[in-house]
């Protein structure tokens, strides 16, 4: 069954994680555009200021507290955005925390609650969310991935698992709808790292700065992508050249990959000496901005922009950097 989306003027869309990061600039920009948001996170001070803004602009939003490791408060989620505006086209599965640390060194209450919010509380708002869309008439669910979802990022090793299993549980999800006849577009965004505010947000175990491995994108080309994939039925969303790039190389030569993750990816996530921090794990954030130090707005190349969504493309630019990075890789041992 071919599934058809309304454009943002005419849609509602709940959000989860939208106190900050690319969750409030979705939020801000599809209300620029006509949509009715509900705005969903633990922080509900930070979620009040996301919708003063867009109320002051002219644009229509309900702020519900959520805890996206409660089925019960995603349940209520759903419950409070129909009777305000009377139903869900899109639902998108944005709340997540990070932790920085070797594997050895994270306990495992830690890695629990990791999972609880990044697989469990997007598997549950999933299955919530899927009998409103389809008493919708159809509509979008949108589940937030990473580049981690195709490769594994030292130092964020049960991140880099959360985010293979929201994969696995994705893609068997969309299938399964299809297979069924659900009119709902099934899509998983995978972003390289972006600006947002997460390095000062996240559980640390390293006694260092968690820092964004370069070339960070600005969070507005990640809430582009979330919004065009409420508009337009998308499977994969890549966001950022280097996305598409790492995970063809991944699937061609993983053994060169965790070389060159061995070789980059420690110092690259490591900033100055500033002691460990208990970070947003069990706790909202309570900030309500969209972008962190790290933060940019790099233009991006034609070329890149068509990386984002096209495996041919990402594969060609894959196997056209693979002698390069491999000739780096020996030069250094």
């Amino acid at each position: 069954m071919a599934v058809k989306l309304k454009p943002l003027s005419k849609q509602v869309m709940v959000i989860t994680g939208a106190s900050s990061g690319f969750g409030a600039e979705t939020a801000l920009m599809a209300a620029q555009r006509g949509a009715k948001v509900v705005l969903a996170a633990r922080s509900g001070a930070a979620l009040q200021e996301i919708a003063q803004e867009i109320i002051a602009g002219g644009g229509e939003a309900l702020v519900v507290a959520t805890d996206v490791a409660q089925r019960s408060d995603l349940e209520r989620l759903a419950r409070l955005a129909v009777e305000r505006f009377g139903r869900i086209d899109t639902w998108v599965n944005n709340a997540g925390v990070g932790i920085w640390g070797t594997l050895e060194q994270v306990p495992e209450e830690d890695m629990r609650q990791l999972f609880e919010v990044n697989f469990w509380g997007l598997v549950n708002g999933s299955m919530v969310a899927i009998p409103h869309l389809e008493a919708a008439g159809g509509g979008a669910l949108i589940n937030m991935g990473s580049v981690g979802s195709d490769r594994a990022i030292p130092l964020q090793g049960i991140y880099s698992a959360s985010k293979h299993a929201v994969k696995g549980f994705t893609d068997a999800l969309r299938m399964e709808l299809e297979h069924r006849g659900a009119p709902i577009s099934v899509t998983l965004i995978k972003p390289w790292s972006s600006g947002t505010p997460l390095p000062d947000k996240v559980r640390n175990y390293t006694g260092r700065r968690p820092k964004l491995p370069p070339p960070v994108v600005d969070p507005s080309r990640i809430a582009r992508a979330i919004l065009n994939a409420a508009q337009h039925p998308v499977r994969d969303s890549f966001v950022g050249a280097n996305a598409p790039v790492t995970a063809g190389l991944s699937n061609v030569a993983p053994r060169l990959m965790d070389r060159l993750s061995e070789a980059m990816m420690f110092e690259a996530q490591l900033g100055e000496e500033t002691g460990n921090s208990p970070g947003n794990l069990r706790e909202g954030g309570g900030e309500a901005h969209v972008r962190g130090v790290d933060g940019s707005k790099r233009p991006t190349a034609p070329i890149a922009e068509a990386a984002m969504n096209s495996p041919v493309t990402a594969s060609i630019l894959a196997a056209t950097v693979l002698g390069s990075l491999g000739y780096l890789v020996l030069r250094r041992r």
